[in-house]
């Protein structure tokens, strides 16, 4: 098992995780244990998020950069590590 595979694995271990998902650059996503239709949406709006995060740090601090995006709700929380 790769390295990836074990840490994805670990994650998914813990008590309330729903879903774990591994996406490409582009948005594309690489590796799910969601639905189809579910992985597709979260896909698209998060990468949307992600360029707009990533750019907002930059006009803040150009020096600076994204590198880890926690939103919490009052139902989910959603924590995505940007390795871009």
């Amino acid at each position: 098992m790769t390295e990836v595979e074990e840490t994805l694995k670990r994650i998914q271990s813990h008590k309330g995780v729903i879903g774990t998902m591994v996406v490409n650059a582009e948005g594309i996503p690489i590796r799910t244990t969601l639905d189809n239709s579910t992985t597709v949406q979260y896909a698209g709006l998060l990468h949307q998020l992600m360029i707009k995060a990533k750019s907002t740090i930059r006009d803040i601090d150009p020096q600076n950069d994204l590198t880890f995006l926690r939103i919490r709700s009052k139902k989910h929380e959603i924590m995505i590590k940007n390795i871009f």
